[in-house]
Parts: structure tokens; C-alpha cells; sequence
């Protein structure tokens, strides 16, 4: 009876949301590339390239959760040499980053819309021995179609942010048959498995095995990176450079308001600014020239084949090289902290050893929050104000700014290991 209802539900709801995603693709060409694969339009040699076994399918929404999949993919790899991998995306960033960061997958996929004809049409075809979603992504229609058919099911990297246990909190009783409906789950911290269970998933199923972030970040945080984007940005080492990064509507202004006063005592800096969503970088780009920058830059012009030219404000507008821009930071705000957004991931800059600063809205990182505020490798400031004040301070003090970051750097390297736990979690459902 309630899945009859989430689907009349649902289709109440695409009444009114699918000439929004039509309006959307039409007029900015957002969804185009995959909205036919979600409504399960994917190419038959897709399929053809799904050989090997067992076969594991991997789902990971966004940027965020595919670098979390990264690395328990690549120690699944390491197991199961012969394994057929399939990792799916909801997001057209997050398949981007996917194809790019993880390579040990035998084959890319967007994850279908649920609708249960749609659904069980690409799990036929994919027909995997195991599905394991990242980070908490429950969709009923393809859990219980899941379930039917007898398919594992292994949630890793589970987190339920405090807005998520709100919204799940107000239907658990829906909510709890399909979560149980899992066979197991990894949680990120005890504060996620106390969710979990308050949620009525049953307490047998929930294992504490951390976050498979530290392993992927820590692994990655190398200077080959960072040499790759100063010399296409044409930035010479021991420049002072300050990133904001994934900034949201309200903090570019912010951030460059800072910006402003930070050049008038250290006049060669220069600055980045990443939008968490790319498709801002023209709004961010106006602003910046309306507060008298007139010496900006977008990553897609000099992806063009354009220079810096000695322009002091680079608008990285584009998917995958915020982590490799945190390696070239002096100064680091980590963006979605000043404005009600719950935070963005404060690790990256971490895991290269940069003192992190951010807002007050760090809901969705509590846990990360607070390994890095021990080791004062994190700050967290109110307003443009204390940013400016915590900024200069580091500057004038640049010793105890990197004993710091780097104090920061070993909290993430100790933290590593959890991708192989999840990796073996799903060995053990799979025998």
C-alpha cells in the first residue's frame, strides 16, 4: 500500500517537473546528456562491456559521493581482478568526475529514474550480484525491485545529515520497511548508525566503519597535481595564493570583499574562486567586475587556449580541478558555510595540508568538523569579518599556519582505511 502511494505520488510529481527539466534542457542545455539514459535509453555496447564476474554495481549521486566510491572501487578491483564493475551517477558533473577519478570501473552508467518499469528494465540488463549505494541514496522503487529479484544490497559510506533525518524522520514509517530492505550497512560515524536506528533500521545490520573519503583524498593530494594546474594557470611556486572554494549565491561577495583587503597588505596575491555549481561562474565573473576587478579570468577561456596574462582572479568554472586548486592554496574558505547550505567538504584543502576556514553551516560535516578543529588545521569564522581577522593572523604567522595545516594533513592520513572495510563488507554479502 505505501509503495502504491510513493508512485502516485511520484507521478503527481513528474506532472509538474518534467516541463521544468524541459524548460531546463531547451533553454540551458542542463540534463541534455542524461536525461534518455535516466528514462533508460543507454547504448547496447554499454551492456556489451559488462563482462566479468561478479558483478557489482556501484552507485555514487554526485562529486561528492564518487569520491568517496573511488577508492573502495579500486580496492574491489584489487579483490575481484575479474570482476565486472559498474558505477552509475545521477548528476552529468558527478558521471564526469567519475569517468575521469575512477578508471577501475568496468563501465559508466547514469542511474535510472524510479519509476519501476524504467528500473527494472536497466537492472535486467545489468543484473548485478550485489548493488551498493554511497552515502545514503534510497530510492524505494529500485530498493524493492532489488529485493524481488534477490539482489544484495550493501549501503556503504552511510551518513544521514541532520536535514535527511528531519525529512526521513517525518515518514519513518515508510521509510523503515525500505531501509530494511538493505542487508547491510556500513555507517560513517556513531552519530549516522544512532540515525540509522532511530530511523528503524534494524541495529544487526549497521557497522561503524568510517568514511572512505580520507583513503581517496589522501591518495591524491600529490605534487604532480598541483604542478599541473600552476603551470596552466601560470602561477610560480611561493606565490600567495587564496582559494574559496565551492562557493554558493552570498559568499562570492564575501569572499571578495576580503579579497580586496588582503591585496591592499599583500598586493601579489592572487585569488581563485570555485562555484559549487560551474553554470555560476558567469554571475561570479559579473560580480567580480562589478566590485572593480577588471582583471578576471574563467578556466573554461584559458581551457580555450587563453592566458592568465598576469590577471590576479581565476573563476575556475568548470568540474575537477578544485582539489588539484586547493594544493596551490595559501589561504583556504571552504564555501556553502556562510549561507544555510550545511557545508561543502573540508578535507581537500585538508589533505594538503592547508589550515581550512569556513561558516557556521557545517551540518553535513560535523564529524569532519570536529577531527579538524583538534588539530587546528580548522577554523570556523562567522562573517567576512573574523575571515579577513583569521586570515591575517595565519599570514603574519606563516610558521604556525603550516604546523597547523600540516597537523591537519596527518589527521586525514590517519583516518585512511576505510575503503578496504567496505570493500571487504561486500566480499562477505557476495559469498
Amino acid at each position: 500500500m505505501t509503495c502504491l502511494l510513493y508512485n502516485v505520488l511520484l507521478f503527481i510529481a513528474a506532472f509538474f517537473l518534467i516541463p521544468f527539466f524541459l524548460v531546463k534542457i531547451l533553454f540551458t542545455g542542463k540534463y541534455r546528456k542524461s536525461i534518455g539514459p535516466k528514462f533508460g535509453r543507454i547504448q547496447q555496447r554499454v551492456f556489451e562491456e559488462m563482462k566479468g564476474s561478479p558483478r557489482i554495481w556501484v552507485h555514487a549521486v554526485s562529486v561528492g559521493e564518487v569520491t568517496a566510491a573511488a577508492p573502495i572501487v579500486g580496492s574491489l578491483r584489487n579483490m575481484y581482478p575479474e570482476a565486472c564493475i559498474v558505477l552509475s551517477t545521477s548528476t552529468e558533473t558527478g558521471q564526469e568526475m567519475a569517468r575521469r577519478l575512477v578508471t577501475e570501473a568496468t563501465a559508466h552508467i547514469y542511474y535510472p529514474l524510479d519509476i519501476p518499469h524504467v528500473v527494472r528494465k536497466i537492472i535486467n540488463r545489468v543484473n548485478p550480484d550485489i548493488f551498493v549505494p554511497v552515502e545514503t541514496e534510497i530510492w524505494p522503487n529500485f530498493i524493492r525491485i532489488c529485493n524481488e529479484k534477490g539482489i544484495k544490497i550493501a549501503m556503504v559510506n552511510g551518513r544521514i545529515s541532520p536535514r535527511s533525518f528531519r525529512r526521513y524522520g517525518r515518514t519513518r514509517f515508510f521509510w523503515k520497511r525500505i531501509m530494511n530492505m538493505i542487508g547491510t550497512i556500513g555507517a560513517i560515524s556513531a552519530v549516522d548508525a544512532s540515525r540509522l536506528e532511530a530511523l528503524g533500521v534494524e541495529p544487526s545490520k549497521i557497522r561503524v566503519m568510517g568514511n572512505a573519503k580520507y583513503d581517496s583524498l589522501a591518495a591524491r593530494a600529490d605534487d604532480v597535481l598541483r604542478d599541473e594546474i600552476a603551470a596552466k594557470l601560470d602561477i610560480s611556486p611561493g606565490t600567495d595564493v587564496f582559494v574559496a572554494g565551492s562557493t554558493h549565491e552570498g559568499e562570492d561577495d564575501v569572499v571578495l570583499t576580503v579579497y580586496r583587503a588582503l591585496i591592499d597588505k599583500y598586493p601579489d596575491m592572487l585569488m581563485i574562486i570555485v562555484p559549487r555549481h560551474p553554470e555560476r561562474g558567469e554571475d561570479v565573473l559579473s560580480l567580480a567586475k562589478n566590485k572593480g576587478f577588471g582583471d578576471c579570468v574563467t578556466m573554461t577561456e584559458i581551457n580555450g587556449g587563453g592566458k592568465r596574462a598576469g590577471r590576479r582572479i581565476i573563476i575556475i568554472d568548470v568540474i575537477g580541478e578544485l582539489f588539484k586548486a586547493y594544493g596551490l592554496a595559501t589561504m583556504v574558505f571552504c564555501g556553502g558555510s556562510l549561507v544555510p547550505k550545511g557545508g561543502q567538504n573540508i578535507l581537500e584543502p585538508a589533505a594538503w595540508g592547508k589550515v581550512v576556514l569556513y561558516g557556521p553551516s557545517m551540518e553535513d560535516f560535523m564529524d569532519e568538523r570536529e577531527k579538524l578543529e583538534m588539530t587546528g588545521g580548522g577554523i570556523t569564522i562567522r562573517d567576512g569579518d573574523e575571515l579577513l581577522g583569521e586570515m591575517l593572523k595565519l599570514m603574519e604567522d606563516p610558521e604556525a599556519c603550516l604546523r597547523k595545516g600540516m597537523a591537519g594533513q596527518v589527521m586525514v592520513a590517519s583516518n585512511t582505511g576505510a575503503a578496504r572495510r567496505y570493500a571487504e563488507m561486500i566480499q562477505s554479502q557476495l559469498h
